[in-house]
């Protein structure tokens, strides 16, 4: 964590409005002395180790837990050095932290920044933990052989099997071909007309001079593999969520195979809603967007791990959706930087052999797509969690239910650069909820970094998009607060939940339109300012309130009852003669 941001969270603390424990997190966690050095030493390495066996972290040393306000701070004694030499003796392999003070509101305390490991690390007691949230937890052997593979760049699936390429299933070795015959490029279209052996070695799924199919050859195109479950993907359908299965399917290798099969039931069951545009383009918004659910498949299968011996979940209803593959994410990403962390795979062989074929993408969007995807089709954007319990897992969740049609159409209406990126319909999405952003607000939804945020906005108060402005109040801010400019509003419309209207346009318009049409009715009002039927009634209410309207038609209730000048209508003021 940076200095800055550290410094604004200790003033959370100090002014009383947050307790360091609900502050701590997956990065952060706060300590106090023990009664003697020793004690210290040992509670801060196995801290220290806990941060490394993650993804790294920061200790500030000199708080209590559940305190607040001035009185949580306690301070530190302990000299730094020692420490550093203390944590650095007691760890398995010796791990290297840096340690400094940090004065704050007079009182002193201690910031050790623990790096992400390269290795799996141990207290010399034996003890392996790993920081998951807001806890750390002890590592199962078979967590502690995963990691020390994933950072040591071992993969599972290279390794080479007892199966021939005579073993593959025929069925699958039809789909490769057909799948590289639709290829983009004409360097893998050739390879679907190419032998068996030299497929598969392009594929880079044989080994050795007898051309053992390797692991990820024997998953991705054998019947009855011995490296996978019996089972890799279970798929159940249910009319609502916590309902008996309507449908179940269970598919065993070739994992091509199952992955289209996979696909296609999802699809059978997915319903679709259409949605015009102004240019009169008619879009067929899926429940769930096929890209989308294709994409958390294939991470699922390529990323979970099939040393679990468990299979991929796939529940479906209406409302909710989720894919649950085996094991954790790969070591260094988290739900909190999985959009900006870059593609990491698990098993680096099987993901070649998807990428080649055009099952996966090949520079690590296929996450972004899934943001993207979902925020496009008038969604709330994937949940990504990790699950201890009953083994270590990670769902993605997609929320069904009716598309919001204006997110929808607005997002088709872009230009095409910013209708494809993730950080513009992040934060389009963001501020259909709330009224205004700021980059520090924004950057832990796109997961950037605060310039990096504040880039994103700026770049869409004055681009092409020109979807944001600047509040009068903080435009001449290093960071100001951002809202949607009035004709992004306009479109958006009931999407918006707060609708922001200013009472002197409002008046304007509906006193000129009267003017000039004599009447004005529901109608007008929704067409005018881009509401709905309610909206354009409560509208219409406040006028005949201040007397400014008054019903001048027969007709008491609906949409074309029609209004005139009240008592209260402002006269037209007469041009003064230069």
């Amino acid at each position: 964590m940076a200095t800055q941001d550290l410094l604004k969270t200790l003033s959370l603390i100090w002014k009383g409005s947050r307790s360091a424990s609900s502050l701590e997190g997956q990065s952060l966690d706060f300590k106090t002395e023990k009664p003697h050095t020793k004690e210290t030493a040992q509670d801060l390495a196995e801290a220290s180790v806990c941060f490394a066996n993650a993804g790294g972290g920061t200790i500030v040393v000199g708080i209590t837990d559940s305190g607040t306000g001035p009185a949580a701070f306690v301070g530190a004694t302990v000299d730094i050095e020692d420490l550093r030499s203390r944590i650095h003796a007691l760890t398995e392999p010796a791990l290297v932290t840096d340690v400094e003070d940090l004065p704050f509101e007079g009182h002193r305390l201690l910031v050790i920044r623990v790096p992400q490991g390269l290795d799996v690390y141990s207290t010399k007691k034996g003890l392996v933990t790993r920081r998951w949230n807001d806890q750390c937890l002890p590592m199962r052997p078979a967590d502690v052989s995963r990691l020390d593979d994933e950072r040591r760049g071992n993969d599972w699936t290279v390794q080479p099997t007892d199966r021939g390429i005579d073993e593959i299933d025929p069925d699958a070795l039809l789909r490769a071909r057909s799948l590289l015959r639709g290829a983009p490029d004409e360097t893998r279209r050739k390879l679907a007309d190419a032998d068996t052996l030299d497929l598969a070695k392009a594929l880079k799924i044989v080994t050795g001079t007898r051309n053992r199919l390797t692991r990820a050859g024997e998953i991705l195109l054998c019947r009855a593999a011995t490296s996978a479950n019996a089972e890799v993907i279970v798929y159940q359908y249910r009319a609502t969520p916590g309902g008996e299965a309507s449908a179940v399917r269970r598919w065993g290798t070739p994992l091509i195979l199952s992955f289209a099969e996979t696909i296609d039931a999802v699809a059978a069951r997915n319903g679709i809603t259409p949605v015009n545009t102004s240019s009169g383009q008619q879009l067929q918004v899926e429940d769930y967007p096929s890209v989308a659910v294709r994409e958390a498949l294939a991470n699922a299968v390529i990323h979970g791990d099939y040393r679990e011996k468990r299979p991929v979940q796939i529940e479906h209803s209406p409302e909710v959706l989720t894919v649950t593959s085996p094991g954790p994410l790969v070591s260094g990403i988290t739900p909190q930087n999985i959009l900006t962390a870059g593609s990491r795979a698990r098993f680096p062989s099987l993901a070649t052999a998807f990428r080649i074929l055009g099952l996966a993408e090949e520079l690590g969007q296929g996450v972004d797509r899934m943001f993207r995807e979902m925020v496009r089709s008038g969604r709330s954007v994937p949940e990504v969690t990790e699950e201890d319990h009953p083994g270590l897992g990670t769902r993605v969740t997609f929320r069904g239910g009716p598309p919001n049609a204006r997110i929808t159409r607005f997002i088709a209406e872009l230009p095409d650069a910013e209708r494809e990126d993730t950080d513009t319909l992040l934060i389009v999405r963001m501020l259909c909820e709330q009224k205004t952003i700021s980059a520090t607000q924004a950057a832990d939804v796109i997961q950037r970094d605060l310039q990096g945020t504040e880039g994103v906005l700026r770049r869409l108060s004055s681009g092409d998009a020109e979807l944001l402005e600047p509040t009068a109040g903080t435009v001449a801010r290093r960071h100001p607060t951002y809202r949607l400019r009035s004709a992004a509003l306009a479109a958006l419309g009931p999407a918006v939940k707060y609708h922001r209207r200013a009472t002197t346009d409002v008046n304007r318009k509906i006193v000129e339109h009267v003017r000039e049409y004599g009447t004005i009715n529901n109608s007008t009002v929704q067409r005018v300012f881009d509401v709905d039927v309610y909206q354009a009634r409560d509208i219409l209410r406040e006028f005949v309130g201040r007397e400014i309207l008054v019903r001048v038609s027969e007709q008491q209730r609906g949409v074309a009852v029609k209004y005139g000048p009240g008592p209260s209508f402002p006269e037209k003021r007469p041009r003064k003669k230069k």
